[in-house]
């Protein structure tokens, strides 16, 4: 077994990522190796902090954006953390290596007054409009991602505590609290569920033929009915959890409450919302204040 296989197993049975990210940093890794040698038994033992740099102009130059350069070095450093563990190396070259800048994007989000509106958009009776109602809301009430709203399953939830139980990054298990009104669409949506395809076992969402949904499926649904409300260019489901997020500090929530609700392992991946929420802030004391 090769290091980066024997890495990788390690990020998916020791870390217990998920195979999506596994998969990230398999094809991170592969890119840095065909750059740094066109030899199939790479030695990493000589790789130094210069090699990483000229890997940096190359993806530079070849247009990739600051984050994305970033992200891939944060594989490069994971790696070389594991093999300095592991006494394949000596020391990690990847001490003396700096990524790009990159500016702070704030997360895009849906006005209040916009999902208020959407609320009254006709989704349509039959099991489609219900499960693609659902969709939406499940998505702007919970926050939840979308790869952890396509694993739900009708069990996650507790009826008599209005609770879903989400499995989310690392497996790591959270619970959100939810509407009553939630609650009464789920039952709709399992009405017509059932009318449909009769008893099913398994995930909670499924498309038109009774499989499970998609990615790109949810996408679609998630696409189409913001388009009715909002002319962001992005309107992708993060675009709701983004929106979950800024909607509650903006009406007073604490963030620790927040970020316990997204997921997040530590607070300052949930601290570019209160950018958001100050530029609000912001705005009112400017609009409102006499000496402003």
């Amino acid at each position: 077994m090769s290091f980066k296989e024997s890495f990788l197993s390690y990020l998916q049975y020791e870390k217990r990522y998920s195979a999506h990210t596994v998969i990230s940093y398999d094809c991170d890794l592969t890119q840095f190796f065909e750059f740094y040698s066109s030899a199939e038994d790479v030695q990493v033992e000589a790789i130094t902090f210069k090699d990483v740099r000229r890997w940096i102009v190359f993806l530079m130059n070849e247009g990739k954006t600051s984050r994305t350069v970033n992200r891939k070095l944060s594989s490069l450093k994971s790696f070389f953390k594991y093999l300095l563990r592991e006494s394949v190396i000596d020391s990690n070259p990847m001490d003396r290596v700096v990524g790009p800048k990159q500016g702070k994007k704030l997360p895009g989000f849906v006005a209040e007054h916009a999902m208020q509106v959407l609320r009254e958009v006709d989704f349509g009776e039959g099991f489609e409009g219900v499960r693609d109602q659902l969709v939406i809301e499940m998505f702007y009430q919970t926050g939840m991602r979308l790869s952890e709203l396509m694993n739900l399953k009708e069990l996650d939830f507790d009826r008599s505590a209005s609770l879903v139980k989400v499995l989310g990054k690392r497996n790591r298990e959270r619970i959100i609290p939810v509407s009553e009104g939630l609650m009464r669409l789920l039952d709709q949506y399992l009405d017509h569920r059932f009318k449909t395809f009769g008893s099913l076992d398994g995930f909670l969402f499924v498309t038109k033929k009774g499989v499970p949904v998609y990615e790109k499926l949810l996408y679609r649904i998630v696409t189409k009915h913001l388009s009715k409300i909002t002319t962001m260019t992005k309107r992708s489901p993060h675009v709701l959890r983004h929106t979950f997020a800024t909607h509650l500090l903006n009406n007073g929530a604490e963030l620790n409450a927040v970020k316990e609700l997204l997921g997040h392992s530590n607070l300052s991946a949930t601290q570019i919302y209160t950018h958001t929420t100050f530029e609000r802030l912001n705005n009112i004391y400017k609009q409102a204040h006499p000496r402003a």
